[in-house]
């Protein structure tokens, strides 16, 4: 079953895109990964799914509700931590958290002592007195705190040193093995690699690639480095199914897709002197697909075709 479900969800800023045609779905219990640069349209989905933005047009469910017309419905269940976190800032975290948690009608002091416990957050200090991260984690308990079915996450870590983090991914694991479904949405890669079983690939406000996380990094791609005697040498030796070929001296490296058979036929007429094939990490693979488009790949503005029709937010 698809805890959610978008079907060509669309969203023009005016004549700015955000994401267009859009179809998305994560499954019961799954962590998804949902990656692509900043400015892709990891925001925008996330922010149109909570209707915190309208659609300009498509649809979007979760759990088998429409985000727009079942908000509030939808919204009991949900868990979101933004990018960033804003807050008033004469409040203490306490009083912060058991506001929110009295929204949902629930005791939820035990958890919110437990996960500040696990977080290191001192909850009686005010907000303004709080770093960056310390913010952050008040954006985490404030999310969990209900222990809800769905947990989606845009860019969580920021803010979180390297130990804090480990604590903040146990976390989410231990969500995710008492039965939540989690989107985790990130630029970090190896985060992402870390935590999904599946991801999603978003350029340019689409789609581009939907894969198990298994899949992604088993999908023949090899990192090749060939030495050779001389500068010359490597800048003239070519290779089918490479992509984002750089040559320093005497060194060419590229990633390669295709047939090991051809690439170790290549490689055995060529001049090299050393070769050094081994599988690259997903952060690699993923810069793939940002490469075929030239240095512009990753701007998300364009503008709308000429029959598009703005809908007020």
């Amino acid at each position: 079953m698809a805890v959610i479900e978008t079907k060509d969800l669309t969203k023009y800023y005016g004549k700015t895109r955000g994401i267009e045609n859009l179809n998305l779905a994560v499954e019961e219990g799954e962590i998804f990964g949902f990656i692509g640069p900043n400015g892709a349209g990891k925001s925008t989905t996330i922010r149109t799914l909570l209707n915190l933005i309208f659609p300009t047009s498509g649809s979007a469910m979760i759990f088998g509700l429409d985000v727009v017309k079942d908000k509030v419905k939808i919204l009991k269940d949900v868990g979101y931590l933004p990018s960033e976190v804003f807050y008033y800032d004469g409040m203490r975290a306490i009083d912060l958290l058991t506001y929110s948690a009295s929204f949902y009608r629930v005791d939820a002091k035990p958890r919110i002592k437990e996960l500040a416990d696990r977080l290191d957050l001192d909850l009686h200090k005010k907000i303004d007195d709080l770093s960056y991260g310390n913010r952050k984690k008040v954006g985490i308990i404030q999310g969990l705190l209900h222990s809800p079915k769905l947990i989606i996450l845009d860019e969580p870590t920021g803010g979180l040193d390297p130990l804090m983090q480990q604590t903040f991914f146990q976390i989410i694991r231990e969500q995710n093995q008492a039965g939540a479904t989690v989107l985790f949405s990130s630029h970090i890669l190896s985060e992402v690699q870390k935590m999904a079983s599946r991801i999603a690939i978003i350029k340019d406000g689409n789609i581009i690639k939907t894969e198990t996380m298994a899949e992604m990094q088993k999908e023949s791609y090899k990192k090749v480095i060939l030495t050779f005697k001389t500068p010359e040498e490597a800048k003239a030796f070519t290779l089918a199914g490479s992509d984002g070929v750089e040559v320093h001296d005497n060194t060419f490296n590229c990633i390669y897709r295709g047939d090991i058979h051809l690439l170790v036929t290549a490689i055995a007429a060529s001049a090299a002197i050393d070769v050094h094939i081994a599988e690259p990490d997903l952060e690699e693979v993923f810069m793939h697909y940002y490469r075929s488009d030239g240095p512009n790949a990753t701007d998300n503005v364009s503008a709308a075709p000429a029959s598009h029709k703005k809908v007020a937010a």
